[in-house]
């Protein structure tokens, strides 16, 4: 009996012998399925030699070497998925962006494991297989942007565990089931961009942890359930183009964690809920479009993060309440197309980081204040179509951010303001049309070299257009129409081309393109000889007073520099030596003169010296961040010297410098001095606060938190407007990239590196380089071949840029597979079968409609941009054309 083995421990080596031989066959058929995987979808990164396929990219396996976790995501594969239903072990499935097509493998929902499963950004069509009812343990479901047509399967009503559900994107049908409220667990529905009919369930409101609820653009009907404001947990509520009706529930104030609200193009009646100002954490509320009346309730300013409020074309009526003055956060109010009166509400002066305000289509009336633009950041003001009257305030030209001013269809008297020229960035539209102003045109119009349509149509303007009006530049559209001018149309482009209907109406005007011949007398020959007759001693006058001031002004410029310089010496003299000595510095200036007494020499040689200074490196030059003895902090670009460029010309180099700090353009980053030693030459320029693009793109900087389409929308236009300026004044650009394109504190767009060209070697020009021009992705395919850079190259360049703010993505990118940059991936979609909202960052794209459509018609621009045949790209002013119109969609 001693050698006999008792019954119990037979039995465990029985037990443990068929559990080692069940996980040895579940390892060897995971083992055999990944092969098969790899050979079917082509996965690049999976190495078959290396048999351990639990270490291949994306693969997370259990201790027993079965597969856990797969994630393909973003790889461009293609071909049949269904032998990912062997991984019987799965709880993570992740084949989101690629370019899979047909079916999907109904065989999928035999993995009773999963958990997560996303096949969002595909291409896949057809019915939800019914079997995902089998999916006992799924907790995410991510089915967004496909073809899938047919109504939501009745089989989905048993996941229990289901807390994300997400349908968008794609055609199907039907109404929204109500077993939806039976998702005790759900926190995220989004099913929108469908087209999905009748109501949204009422027992949604028996999902207690609901946080999401977006099903915009589809054809829902009825009203809002007020059970879905019930548990307080909805943190996002977007149900905007349906065809819902009835009021707003007052329940919505139960939601404190509510941020973004959006209920607009619907047909929703009553008065908005005075409930709204226990919204807390209220940051968009969009209601535009509905049936909405009564007033604006005062109690929106108790949302203290309000940052949208639109409420455009509804029946409201009343005041804008002054408490919204209290919003400080508060960036868009459009309030336009309603039946809102009273005079301007100056209360809202004090929402200092207001960039849109659109009073349009109401009945307001008065004057407004002088000090309008106590908003330093508005971009938009929009109040065209009411009753304004008065003088426009001088006050206009604090406006200095303005896009567009829209005052027509008013009552304005008096004449335009030469303030008004002041507005620099003015681009957009001027629009005064429809108002009873008087006088003559101010030549400070001129400076507004940046406006594409101006419209003066329809006053008691007089006199003649002057000529400073040729200094508008950028302009596409004028109307001078039915006003009081007299003389000549200045011969200018802009002018002539446009048609008669753009000058009718002055009855003493004359020239192209009215096609009437002018009066000898007509035009500013008579007019200056009248004056020249008695102006020529004033003008001496002036002169000598203004040499005058001069010399006065220098000798105490020069007392001032001689004492501070005196200082520094005598300062120098008893600090201890540096242990090591900077270099001999040979030539240094500073081209501000507000900035010489700011800028030590020395110690941008030292910041240059240490590691620590270094903020970047690029293809031409490396950039310090370098902080000066009088707390000023500058950027500094050390240039990459090549076969002693800067020592053979450096008075050129010089000369070059000072010519482009004279440049004007607020788009481009502009030199503001420089400091030559040995063979190395150190530029001068101002700090910027916020990075660089490429940083706010790819999040490794200084960054928006939020998704923010407008700004690099706004951002490739600025970028486009100083590339293009470079190009009118001859100057072509060597790094056009994302590196290069700088933002300042209110992230305005500067581009980079202008002074390159000029620099590298200046007895050349820019017609020819000894290296590759550009930084890697950037460079369009000719420069390999020609050498030459080019006005099309750098429109190739900008192309990039476009569609790395279109996608995020680098211009580089291992997921687009060997040998394929971002233009490729991008040309190539649609033979890999994907749409262009596959291609875009869906961050961004899915935010709203509207983005969706400025983002398609950039991306429209971009494939323009980068085409193969230097000569079918567009001109940088079309490009700013296309931009414009693509922001206006």
């Amino acid at each position: 009996m001693a050698d006999t083995i008792p019954l119990c421990c037979f039995l465990s080596f029985v037990l443990l012998t068929t559990t080692f031989i069940s996980l040895s066959q579940s390892q060897l058929d995971d083992q055999a399925t990944m092969e098969a995987l790899q050979k079917e979808l082509s996965v690049s990164d999976w190495d078959p030699k290396q048999p351990n396929f639990c270490t291949w990219r994306g693969v997370i396996c259990t201790s027993n070497q079965s597969v856990q976790e797969l994630n393909l995501s973003h790889r461009g594969l293609r071909g049949n998925v269904t032998l990912v239903s062997q991984l019987k072990s799965l709880k993570k499935l992740d084949l989101s962006s690629n370019s899979f097509k047909g079916s999907i493998p109904s065989s999928i929902g035999g993995l009773v494991a999963l958990e997560f499963l996303d096949l969002s950004m595909n291409h896949f069509e057809g019915l939800i297989p019914s079997s995902f009812g089998g999916l006992s343990s799924l907790i995410s479901l991510n089915l967004s942007n496909n073809f899938l047509s047919g109504a939501i399967p009745e089989e989905l009503k048993i996941l229990e565990s289901l807390q994300e559900l997400q349908l968008s994107g794609n055609n199907l049908t039907g109404s929204i089931p109500d077993w939806v409220g039976n998702f005790a667990s759900l926190k995220v529905f989004s099913a929108y961009e469908n087209g999905l009919t009748g109501v949204i369930p009422e027992n949604l409101g028996s999902v207690s942890n609901l946080e999401v609820l977006n099903l915009h653009s589809n054809q829902l009907e009825g009203e809002i359930p007020v059970s879905i404001f019930k548990s307080g947990k909805l943190q996002v509520l977007i149900l905007t183009v349906n065809g819902l009706n009835g009021s707003i529930p007052d329940s919505v104030g139960n939601c404190k964690g509510l941020s973004n609200l959006r209920i607009g193009n619907n047909r929703l009646t009553g008065r908005l809920p005075t409930s709204i100002g226990d919204v807390s954490s209220l940051t968009y509320f969009e209601a535009d479009n509905n049936n909405l009346s009564g007033e604006i309730v005062e109690e929106f300013a108790l949302c203290s993060n309000l940052t949208l409020l639109n409420l455009a074309s509804n029946w409201l009526t009343g005041t804008v309440p002054d408490k919204l003055g209290d919003l400080k956060n508060l960036q868009e109010l459009i309030v336009s197309d309603n039946g809102l009166s009273g005079e301007f509400p100056k209360s809202i002066l004090r929402c200092r980081n207001l960039s849109k305000l659109d009073f349009s289509y109401n009945n307001f009336n008065g004057s407004l204040p002088d000090n309008i633009c106590n908003m330093s950041r508005l971009q938009f003001l929009v109040l065209d179509h009411n009753s304004f009257d008065g003088f426009i305030p001088s006050g206009i030209g604090s406006c200095i951010k303005l896009l567009e001013l829209q005052m027509g269809s008013n009552y304005f008297t008096g004449a335009i303001p030469p303030e008004i020229g002041k507005i620099r960035n003015l681009q957009i539209a001027l629009n005064l049309s429809f108002n009873q102003l008087q006088g003559a045109l101010p030549r400070e119009l001129g400076k507004l070299d940046k406006l594409v349509s101006l419209d003066l149509s329809n006053n008691q303007i007089s006199g003649t257009i002057p000529q400073e009006i040729k200094g508008m530049m950028s302009l596409i559209e004028v109307n001078f129409s039915n006003n009081r001018l007299t003389g000549s149309i200045p011969a200018f482009g802009p002018f002539q081309k446009s048609p008669q209907t753009s000058f009718i109406g002055n009855s003493e005007l004359c020239g192209d393109p009215l096609g009437s011949a002018c009066h000898p007398n007509y035009g500013s020959y008579y007019y200056g000889l009248d004056h020249h007759k008695v102006s020529y001693k004033v003008v001496l006058a002036v002169v000598g007073s203004g040499m005058t001031v001069f010399a006065v002004v220098f000798l105490v410029v020069g007392l001032f520099m001689l004492r501070e310089k005196q200082e520094k010496e005598a300062k120098a003299k008893v600090e201890i030596q540096e242990i090591i000595e900077p270099p001999q510095i040979l030539v240094a200036n500073v081209f501000v003169e507000s900035l010489r007494q700011a800028v030590d020499f020395d110690t941008c040689v030292k910041a240059t010296l240490k590691e620590e200074n270094k903020v970047s490196n690029g293809t031409f030059s490396t950039s310090f961040k370098a902080v000066m003895p009088s707390g000023l902090v500058i950027s500094i670009k050390k240039l990459k010297s090549v076969d002693r460029t800067v020592t053979c010309h450096q008075n050129k180099m010089i000369r070059e410098l000072e010519r482009l700090s004279n440049l004007t353009h607020t788009n481009l980053l502009r030199p503001i001095g420089y400091v030559i030693y040995d063979d190395v030459a150190l530029l001068l320029h101002r700090y910027m606060s916020n990075g660089t693009l490429l940083q706010l793109i790819h999040d490794v900087g200084p960054a928006m938190k939020e998704p923010n389409w407008p700004l690099r929308l706004l951002i490739a236009i600025n970028v486009a407007e100083g590339l293009a300026f470079l190009h009118q004044i001859a100057t072509i650009h060597l790094d056009v990239c994302s590196g290069n394109i700088y933002l300042d504190s209110n992230f305005n767009a500067l581009l980079g590196e202008i002074e390159i060209s000029k620099l590298l070697d200046p007895s050349k020009g820019t017609a020819s380089i000894s290296a590759v021009a550009g930084s890697f992705g950037y460079i369009p395919p000719e420069y390999a071949y020609t050498m030459q850079v080019t006005v099309p190259g750098n429109v190739y360049s900008f192309g990039v840029v476009l569609l790395e703010i279109l996608t995020s993505k680098l211009p580089t990118d291992e997921c687009f597979g060997e040998g394929v940059d971002l233009v490729k991936w991008v040309h190539g979609a649609s033979t890999r079968g994907e749409t262009p909202e596959q291609i875009m960052d869906a961050t961004l794209s899915t935010i709203s409609f509207a983005w969706r459509k400025q983002m398609l018609a950039v991306l429209k621009v971009a494939m323009l941009c980068t085409d193969p045949t230097p000569a079918k790209r567009p001109k940088m002013k079309t490009v700013i054309e296309m931009l414009k119109e693509a922001k206006d969609s």
